[in-house]
């Protein structure tokens, strides 16, 4: 009997329709995930592997962070090859909410500064 693999379960996004503003906000009060979203924020693209984050945690722990940000609705990931690709979704955002992302990450911002 030969064994295979199984693939990954797909990963699910929602609408941007169904992005609910109370998932959005519980998904960026957390540092870690802020980290994550500024980072892509300021990347060209917007977008950016999954392991080249600059945050300190277990990958366990991250992969919880990108689940959270994932089912909010603030990050899509993509499968490419042996790696997962991860891009924030700032045109639905935008457009379920507009100026909400520019505003936290000014927000934000002037608070880690201050």
């Amino acid at each position: 009997m030969s064994r295979t693999r199984n693939p990954r379960a797909p990963l699910a996004h929602p609408a941007t329709a169904e992005i609910d503003l109370f998932h959005v906000l519980h998904a960026l009060a957390d540092p870690t995930r802020m980290t994550v979203v500024r980072t892509l924020a300021a990347e060209p693209g917007g977008e950016r592997p999954c392991g080249t984050f600059p945050v300190d945690v277990a990958p366990s722990t991250l992969s919880h962070h990108f689940k959270v940000l994932r089912e909010s609705g603030l990050i899509r990931q993509r499968e490419e090859v042996n790696r997962r690709i991860t891009t924030l979704r700032t045109a639905d955002l935008e457009e379920r909410f507009p100026g909400l992302l520019a505003t936290v990450l000014t927000a934000y911002g002037r608070s880690v500064a201050e």
